[in-house]
This record gives C-alpha cells, sequence and structure tokens, in this order.
C-alpha cells in the first residue's frame, strides 16, 4: 500500500471515490497516511470530500436510472410495498443521507435515495456535508494526536 502514499493526492481522490460506491474499500487510512506524511491538510480535506461525494452521486444515479428495476425485479416489492416505503422515505429518508459517510450504511442510502427520487441538489448538499464533517473531524483528530 506504500505506492498509494506515494501517489498522494491523485491516489486519495481515486480512493475515496471508489470508497463511496459499492466497492469496500476505506479512504480514511490513505488520508491520515497522506497527512502524517506532510500533505496540505485543507487540500486533503477538499479532494477526499470531492472524490467521496463524486463516488456517492455515481451511486445514486444507479439508484435513479435502475429504481423500477432495483424494486419489481431484485426486490420483488408490490406496487402498494413500493408505495408505503416511498412515504417512509419522503418523511424521514432525506435526513439521513448526512450519514452517508457510514461504512455499511452510507452505501444503501445513496442508492435508496436515487431510486426513491431524491432531488440532485438536495442529494449533493446533505451528502457533501456529512462526508466533509467527517474527513474535517478525521484530520482535526490525526492532528491533535500527531502533535503529541
Amino acid at each position: 500500500m506504500e505506492w498509494l502514499v506515494a501517489y498522494g493526492y491523485p491516489a486519495l481522490f481515486v480512493l475515496s471515490f471508489l470508497a463511496a460506491t459499492v466497492v469496500p474499500l476505506g479512504s480514511e487510512w490513505l488520508l491520515v497516511a497522506l497527512l502524517v506524511k506532510g500533505l496540505n491538510p485543507t487540500f486533503l480535506l477538499f479532494i477526499a470530500t470531492t472524490g467521496n461525494v463524486l463516488g456517492a452521486l455515481t451511486t445514486w444515479t444507479i439508484g435513479v436510472w435502475g429504481g423500477p428495476f432495483l424494486m419489481e425485479r431484485v426486490l420483488r416489492m408490490d406496487a402498494r410495498s413500493r408505495e408505503r416505503a416511498s412515504l417512509l422515505y419522503e418523511r424521514w429518508g432525506a435526513w439521513s443521507l448526512l450519514l452517508a459517510w457510514m461504512p455499511v450504511l452510507g452505501d444503501p442510502l445513496c442508492l435508496v435515495s436515487g431510486v426513491f427520487g431524491i432531488p440532485f441538489w438536495r442529494f449533493t448538499l446533505l451528502v457533501s456535508l456529512g462526508k466533509f464533517v467527517r474527513y474535517a473531524f478525521l484530520i482535526y483528530v490525526a492532528g491533535r494526536v500527531a502533535s503529541y
């Protein structure tokens, strides 16, 4: 994994992007490694957040385009079940996107938000905010620990 650290910012962008798709990866370790290596924390925050949000948008897009197929053919939901799920998601679902950064939970949240038609700008704003705060907190904690 040393080669990822050697590629710095581009490697962080790609890993952050992939980590926000259905690929089971994490980008936090590389962010901390690059921070310890001395790379600019502001650039690291911007690059990790941007890559992660774009990956989440990819998953959201799959939900938008594949929603009917997923609900009817994969999940085998009838019209009544789809309507109940849609109403439940309308009430609580969009705000759950602030947790899209969470491992295991984040990717399905992004996919379902696409399936249920959360608007692009609302999705992008909520997901960006959650992912930005997560990476900012990680940089802050890693910086504090490294200073001891």
